[in-house]
Parts: structure tokens; C-alpha cells; sequence
């Protein structure tokens, strides 16, 4: 429909404006017409007057003949301090309203104007004025108010014609001008954007900005370099992905060789040879490590995270899940746990993803404390702000290298232990991303590290996060 199109509106709310003006103007103007049409009944009444007063000889038949060309009944001249009626017939009606030209405003010209078109009765009305050229001192004369209001209304239909007219001329121009100069190049844009859309990888489809218009050709500008900078990253993505893919076979094809190989150290365990029983340790090690990259590589390159499943979950529970499953594991190790998380607690998330970032941060820090040889301690503490649910892991281990405090939520780079991926963090902090909040690193030196989960608590900081 022509209404749902942008020139179509335009040339609607133009009719309206354009119409609106013109009703501005029409009343003062009809107003003004009503005062010239009294004053010309004044001139002419003047007239047959001055004409009575040149030849007292004349008769009845031409004195009517006078007053009916002056449109009036009655004619007071006002001359040298007196008032004569000059020229007189029967009223049919007493006067009903007075109407001075000499002392009269705008504004009462304009009420007594829309107040006689409103009303449809005619009546007997006196109109009083100043001579022309000086032939008196006042002029005052009486008459039908039914020939004033179909003037007026002649007049105003006139006029609402001829607006009827320009409105239409004006607004055919300027739906012409709309669809020249602004509708057409947002349509090129559109098309242009369908046409990237269905090949964005062929650069040859971006936007050439050509529009004349500044606001459109900042508009095309911006477009054209974001086509440029999409396409660039599709075609690093398809190359990335090819590489992941060869990455991937390559994985599982070396996975399946050092399996046989695992197989081999077995039986090499068992050799009575004092050389090959110190190498078989350090070889099953090796490849043990080579086997888990391979599958740790894998298990990255296909897993798709599904998104989380928020709900109202207590946080002491799977805190205290992920501490007892880490002193299961490192039951001979000297780390001790401290839990300080506020009874009752309450949370949004998804309780098994929750559970797996706090069981990979703490896993890491029993790791790193293990490694330095010394005791320590890991605490999980939590809090709850105005608009987020804030979760600590601290621990007293040796801290991060610098090369790992650069690149640690980065997959295989941020690894710190010894053959380890570096995918736990970027995985933990993929996840909390999903919940849209942020894993952050508060700090790190000999003296511990310090890790923070924040999770938003309204839907709307959700939206914006995950944004």
C-alpha cells in the first residue's frame, strides 16, 4: 500500500500540512475580505450620498435606485458637527448589532468574521466608518447581513478550492522530490544489501558510496566498511575452519598411532632392562600427554555448548560439590579449602555449567599449588550486589607466568602446567560469557591468584551481556 511506503507518508502528512497552513491563512483572509466587502458598502453608500446632496431634485425612484446599488437601507452623514440621513427606505427589522470600522482589531475582526459564517440567520446590522477623501466626519449605514455571509462564504470556498489545488501541486512536487532523492538511493542500498547478503564472501558486492545526499553517503560509507571488514573475517574464518578440519584429522589420525604406541610401553614395562625400565616411565608420560592433546583438541574443535538453562540455584551446594570432588582427587595433597559463601545464597545460572567453570578454576589451583611443592590454601567466597552476583576463587599458589597472564582465556595459549591445552579457561570463560557475565583474572603474583565470576541479575543486563 502506498501508505506503508516512506514517499507515500511523506505525501499524506505534506496534503495535511500544506492544508493546515492554508487554514491559518483562510481565516484572517476571510476576515479581511469581510471588512473590504463593508467598506465598499460604505464607499458606494458615500457615493449615492454625496450624489443626493449635488441635486436636492431627486426623486423616490432614483434615491432606491441608489440605496439599492449601495447594497444598504439607510445613509447618516456626518458633516460640520452633524448628523444627516441622507438617504432612508423602510427597514424591515429593527437593528440588531453595531459594527465600527474606525476603532476595530484584529482579533475582533477575526471573531466577528468566524461568528457570521457559523451563524446562518440574517439580520439588520448598522456599519459605521470614516468618508473617503475627507467628505465628512462619519459615515454609518444600516444593512442585510445575508448578502455579507454569501460573499464570505463564495470567498471562502474560492479559497479552499485554490488550496485544494496547490496542496495537491505542492505535494506531487515534493513526493516526485522524495522518491528522486531519497527514496530511490535507499532503494539502491537495499538492493545492494540483498545482493551482499547473498554472496558475502565476493568482495565485488560491497558498496560503492555514490549517494549526493551527506546523511546517505555517511550512511553507504559506513556500510561499505562494514561489508569490507565481514567479508575479510568470513574468508579468515573459512581458512580457519579448512585448518581446524586438517587440525582435526590430523588429531585423531596421530591419537590412533600413539594408542598403539601406549600399547607398546605396556609390554616395555615389563623388560628386565635397567636402561629401558628408567626410559619406559618418562616414554608412558610423553606419550600420555600426546594422547590427551590429541583428544582435548578434539573434544574442543566439536563441542557445542548448548545455552544455558538459568535458574534459581543455591550456591553453597555446588560449591561444596566441587571442593569434595577435588579433595577426592588430591587426598594426599596439602591444600586446604575454605568456603565462604553466604548461607541461602541465591543465584541465576545453569547449575552444571556453573559447577564445571568452578571445578576447572579450583582444579587449577590445586594444580599449581601441588606443583610448587609447598602447602596452601584455596577459598571460593561470594557476594550479592544492587546488580550482579559476584563469586571469588583465590588461592595461595605461586601465581601465573607473564606469557600465561597474556593470552589465558586464549585456546592453547593460555596453558600454565606442564602439557597442559590452556582450553579450561577459555571453555570456563565461553561459558560464563553464555550467562552474559565475565570471568575475570583480579590478580597474580608469588603470593596467589585471584579469579572472579560476575553473572548479572536482571534479564535486560542478560541481553545487553550476551550482546
Amino acid at each position: 500500500m502506498v501508505l506503508n511506503s516512506l514517499s507515500g507518508r511523506f505525501l499524506v502528512l505534506t496534503v495535511l500540512f500544506v492544508m493546515l497552513a492554508e487554514v491559518l491563512i483562510f481565516v484572517p483572509s476571510v476576515a479581511r475580505f469581510r471588512h473590504d466587502y463593508l467598506q465598499l458598502r460604505l464607499e458606494k453608500a458615500q457615493i449615492a450620498a454625496l450624489a443626493l446632496l449635488a441635486d436636492d431634485m431627486i426623486d423616490d425612484e432614483l434615491e432606491k435606485e441608489l440605496l439599492e446599488n449601495a447594497g444598504v437601507y439607510n445613509v447618516v452623514l456626518r458633516r460640520n458637527e452633524m448628523r444627516q440621513l441622507v438617504l432612508s427606505s423602510e427597514l424591515p427589522e429593527p437593528v440588531s448589532k453595531t459594527i465600527d470600522l474606525r476603532h476595530a482589531a484584529p482579533f475582533d475582526l477575526i471573531r466577528d468574521a468566524i461568528v457570521r459564517l457559523i451563524d446562518p440567520d440574517p439580520e439588520i446590522i448598522r456599519v459605521i466608518g470614516a468618508p473617503v477623501q475627507g467628505a465628512g466626519l462619519e459615515i454609518e449605514v444600516t444593512m442585510n447581513s445575508a448578502p455579507l455571509r454569501k460573499a464570505m462564504l463564495d470567498y471562502g470556498l474560492s479559497i479552499l478550492g485554490l488550496s485544494l489545488v496547490i496542496s495537491a501541486i505542492t505535494a506531487l512536487l515534493l513526493f516526485l522530490a522524495v522518491r528522486r532523492f531519497l527514496v530511490s538511493p535507499i532503494r539502491r542500498v537495499v538492493s545492494h544489501m540483498k545482493s551482499y547478503a547473498a554472496a558475502p564472501e565476493d568482495s565485488r558486492r560491497i558498496i560503492k558510496p555514490q549517494a549526493g545526499i551527506s546523511e546517505l553517503r555517511e550512511a553507504e560509507a559506513a556500510l561499505q566498511s562494514m561489508q569490507t571488514q565481514l567479508t575479510g573475517s568470513l574468508k579468515q574464518k573459512e581458512r580457519l575452519a579448512q585448518l581446524g578440519s586438517a587440525v582435526a584429522k590430523v588429531s585423531h589420525d596421530l591419537r590412533n598411532i600413539l594408542t598403539t604406541a601406549q600399547l607398546f610401553t605396556d609390554r616395555l614395562e615389563m623388560s628386565e632392562d635397567p636402561a629401558v625400565a628408567r626410559a619406559v616411565p618418562k616414554l608412558v608420560t610423553s606419550i600420555s600427554r600426546a594422547v590427551n592433546l590429541c583428544e582435548t583438541t578434539l573434544a574442543f574443535g566439536k563441542a557445542e555448548e548448548h545455552p544455558p538453562r538459568l535458574e534459581r540455584i543455591a550456591l553453597g551446594p555446588v560449591v561444596e560439590d566441587v571442593v569434595e570432588s577435588e579433595r577426592m582427587a588430591g587426598s594426599d595433597e596439602d591444600v586446604r579449602y575454605s568456603i565462604e559463601v553466604p548461607p541461602g545464597l541465591v543465584l541465576r545460572a545453569d547449575g552444571e555449567q556453573l559447577y564445571r567453570v568452578l571445578l576447572n578454576l579450583v582444579r587449577n589451583a590445586r594444580q599449581a599449588i601441588v606443583a610448587s611443592g609447598r602447602a596452601g590454601e584455596i577459598t571460593i567466597s561470594a557476594e550479592e550486589g544492587d546488580d550482579t552476583w559476584e563469586i571469588y576463587i583465590t588461592d595461595t599458589g605461586p601465581g601465573l607466568p607473564p606469557k600465561a597472564r597474556e593470552n589465558l582465556f586464549t585456546p592453547f595459549q593460555g596453558g600454565v602446567r606442564k602439557g597442559g591445552t590452556g582450553l579450561g579457561l577459555a571453555i570456563a570463560a565461553e561459558l560464563i560469557r553464555g550467562h552474559g557475565g565475565r570471568l575475570e583474572l583480579l590478580g597474580s603474583d608469588e603470593t596467589g591468584t585471584a579469579f572472579r565470576i560476575c553473572l548479572p541479575k536482571s534479564e535486560i543486563a542478560f541481553g545487553e551481556a550476551a550482546e
